[in-house]
């Protein structure tokens, strides 16, 4: 058994290939955050003679408390174990003792935990270090969508992003501006960090149903294999998978891991599985409608690394920074992936679309990878010329001077980069940008569609296909100021 504190430390180490198996890197949704392996044996460093001059994040919030139907789950584990007389063994040794990791019920269930709080704060930091654009005692503009939680996340990375120590004597210093996009509603369509609400036909294409299939093959057995180490008390197929979710949510809510000792390495590749097959077919690409969701927020940003860092499109009334940030939920990250044609095509053949019953280890799409709490896609745009030299004269008085780069650009999926298809011959396996602004206005608008015909949005007058709430600001908007003292 072991008993474990999350750490800053582990929570921003890579896989590393050969590393010891860690369920929490295996545990979809309820992951904590990890950098994810590399993709398309792309390194993750930023090319030699390349700075990333732009950069647009669409990302999860951190981790939280359960939901409240998750946590009636819990509740109802609990009873079981205290309403039976039983002895156990080996690893459920310690279930007579256990309780749920939730002591404010009224408040707790959705909420962001401390954990959550570490990792929005450790990427605010990461990312004013990594790319150096902000100076100090400058603002930035982040956007957010409205529950809570995602509010709070955001506020806990700009507290990260611009902290410098002085809040104490001139609280007025450093405050980051958050507008607030009205959260899981059906009449912003488009223009929406959460789209995939305001197209009437997306529910029609989520076949994640294809998840609880899948789960029924294994839990039974794990139950089976479990209740050898149980005396008086019987588990069943429906204590099985809240008992695994409990792994990563109560690690990252209290650090006790005891429940990630429980279960085998195969039965967590299975766990894993069964988020990839609800992500890939619930909101990602085997939803028909999943590109159709993220492809405003995909070309919106791509109209922006056109144009250039701080800049906006005419009649627009916000200039973005350099470091476009928006906060939502881990179901509107999969619709980006679709609209980016990622992860759901491979050289070897059979990987997709995800087999409803056999896990293919070649496949990219995986939960863990993406949706893990505060995880994310990130588009940068990095301006490249020749590499440094090994030797440098400077004379006295003489400003720098840079020489002639060309502009590209790169995704990356919880830090890892990921190779754009047939757009490759930039440094690092990044896509110049012409080529890629054309590949999002041809290829992968054709194929995402257009936002109001395809959700059958025809006879909706107000309905619009565009994302413009980044440069325009909505007439129902939100916005206030972060203070950080």
């Amino acid at each position: 058994m072991r008993f474990a504190q999350i750490s800053l430390v582990a929570l921003v180490i890579p896989v590393m290939a050969g590393a010891s198996f860690d369920p929490l890197q295996h545990s979809g949704p309820a992951s904590p955050y990890f950098d994810a392996p590399s993709q398309d044996g792309i390194p993750f460093d930023t090319p030699a003679g390349c700075v990333v001059d732009q950069a647009a994040y669409i990302l999860r919030h951190g981790s939280r408390y359960p939901e409240p139907g998750s946590f009636a789950g819990w509740q109802a584990l609990f009873a079981k174990f205290q309403n039976t007389s039983y002895t156990a063994t080996g690893p459920l040794a310690f279930i007579p003792s256990w309780v749920p990791p939730i002591d404010d019920i009224p408040h707790e269930p959705l909420f962001l935990s401390s954990t959550g709080a570490l990792e929005a704060f450790g990427l605010g930091v990461d990312l004013r270090k990594r790319y150096k654009f902000t100076k100090g005692g400058e603002n930035i503009t982040i956007w957010s969508a409205a529950q809570q939680r995602v509010l709070d996340t955001s506020t806990f990375f700009a507290r990260g992003y611009l902290s410098q120590g002085n809040y104490l004597t001139t609280p007025s210093s450093n405050r980051a501006t958050i507008i607030s996009l009205p959260d899981s509603v059906n009449y912003t369509f488009a223009n929406s960090l959460t789209p995939s609400s305001g197209c009437p036909l997306y529910e029609t294409g989520d076949t994640s149903a294809t998840a609880n299939t899948f789960r029924a093959t294994y839990q039974t057995g794990i139950a089976n294999r479990l209740n050898k180490f149980l005396h008086g008390l019987t588990l069943d197929a429906t204590d099985i998978g809240p008992m695994q979710d409990l792994c990563g949510f109560q690690a990252e809510v209290d650090g006790d891991t005891r429940f990630c000792d429980v279960f085998e390495d195969s039965e967590w590749l299975d766990y894993e599985y069964a988020h990839d097959l609800n992500y890939y077919y619930g909101s990602g690409p085997g939803n028909p409608f999943s590109a159709t969701v993220g492809f405003p927020w995909v070309k919106a940003v791509s109209d922006l690394f056109a144009l250039g860092p701080e800049k906006t499109t005419p009649g627009g009334n916000i200039t973005p920074p350099a470091l476009i940030m928006g906060f939502t939920h881990d179901n509107n990250l999969p619709p980006v992936i679709s609209a980016l044609g990622l992860w759901n095509t491979s050289r070897m053949h059979g990987v997709y679309p995800l087999s409803h019953t056999t896990p293919n280890p070649q496949r990219q799409f995986r939960a863990s990878y993406l949706v893990a709490f505060r995880g994310y896609v990130a588009l940068e745009r990095l301006a490249c010329g020749a590499p440094a030299a090994p030797t440098a004269t400077h004379v006295a008085g003489a400003a720098p001077t840079a020489g002639p780069t060309k502009s590209f650009v790169r995704v990356r999926v919880d830090r890892a980069p990921v190779a754009i298809p047939g757009c490759t011959s930039g440094p690092g396996s990044t896509c110049p940008l012409a080529q890629f602004t054309s590949y999002i206005d041809t290829t992968r608008a054709t194929a995402s569609g257009d936002f109001v015909q395809r959700c059958g949005l025809q006879n909706v007058s107000n309905a619009t296909s565009t994302a413009t709430f980044l440069t325009v600001a909505p007439p129902d908007i939100q916005e206030f100021l972060v203070g950080l003292n």
